[in-house]
């Protein structure tokens, strides 16, 4: 003989299977199907509405029973998922944090937003509380200039594929100069963001220490000192376009110059993190306590992060 307990689960089983079916559930139906009362089926909706709320955290999706009066019955009404899970805003809050790409005045204003996204006002609070100490605790880049206008025209201008006016502040004399360019891209590395884009009317032979370099000129965003957006526009042919993504892969430390493959040793017995660092890295073979490492990379930043790495790392010289 079934005890009250499974006598429930069986009701609740049941009632939760069809409204998953789209069918619609009436009280009194129900109530005259198990033989209880109306208050217990009730009961058993409330049940169930819970459990679909708890599962909106796992899952995403929003799920609620609601009362249909054209049909004198509950159904299961599902919508699409608008908010984010409060693990999925922690993870976001805390990245954006680490990266160190914005100040304060952007930053903080974004994770607020995010926070206010969270579909439970219990976790909302939650996620404000661990991210409020590293948030006190936040230390902007020097350069403490706002981006995301900047960004959001360089990106519309990339789109467009309009020209751009620059006056830039190179790093190595803090010399300005002003530059035609056609913008190709925008790219985040290592605390800041980068535009690559072609210089239009250039003396290459006088300017560039590669004349033959096929590949964008790097200017980071926060040394940008002006940025007109022109309203003419350039035409990259499709088979010709700039795959922002590949480039990406073979650029260390956003440093220019020209694609080369590279070669070295490696002395130790995890080599993931190179793996990570340098996406196009591949093993190429094993010796007695090292590893031969090969990789596609553009520019001379490679060099410095090799250099970086100290007796972990040997070059191997004549594999460009």
């Amino acid at each position: 003989m079934k005890n009250v307990q499974e006598d429930k689960a069986e009701r609740v089983l049941s009632l939760y299977s069809r409204l998953r079916k789209g069918k619609i559930i009436n009280k009194s139906d129900e109530a005259e199907r198990f033989g209880v009362s109306l208050r217990t089926i009730q009961r058993d909706i409330a049940d169930i509405q819970n459990f679909l709320q708890d599962q909106r955290q796992e899952t995403g999706e929003i799920q609620n029973i609601v009362f249909d009066r054209s049909k004198n019955g509950y159904r299961l009404e599902t919508k699409a998922h608008t908010g984010l899970s409060a693990k999925e805003i922690l993870a976001a809050g805390k990245i954006m944090m680490e990266s160190r790409a914005f100040v304060k005045g952007e930053l903080f204003p974004i994770i607020h937003k995010l926070c206010g996204l969270c579909s439970d006002e219990k976790d909302r609070k939650l996620v404000e509380m661990l991210l409020s100490n590293e948030m006190h605790h936040y230390i902007e880049l020097h350069h403490g200039k706002k981006l995301l206008d900047l960004i959001w025209d360089l990106e519309q201008a990339v789109e467009n594929q309009k020209y751009i006016l620059i006056r830039y502040r190179k790093l190595k004399n803090r010399e300005i100069v002003e530059r035609k360019v056609k913008p190709v891209g925008i790219m985040f590395s290592d605390f800041y963001f980068y535009m690559t884009a072609f210089i239009e009317g250039l003396d290459r032979e006088k300017k560039f220490q590669n004349p033959d370099d096929i590949y964008p000129t790097i200017y980071r965003l926060d040394r940008l000192i002006s940025v007109t957006v022109l309203d003419e526009h350039f035409a990259v042919p499709y088979a010709q376009r700039f795959e922002e993504g590949e480039f990406r892969k073979r650029v260390q430390f956003m440093y220019g110059g020209k694609l080369q493959k590279v070669r070295f040793r490696f002395y130790g017995d995890d080599p993931e993190f190179i793996l990570d660092r340098i996406p196009t890295a591949q093993i190429i073979s094993r010796g007695d306590g090292y590893m031969v490492i090969s990789a596609e990379v553009f520019g001379e930043g490679i060099d410095m992060w090799l250099r970086s790495q100290g007796d972990r790392i040997e070059r191997i010289w004549g594999s460009r």
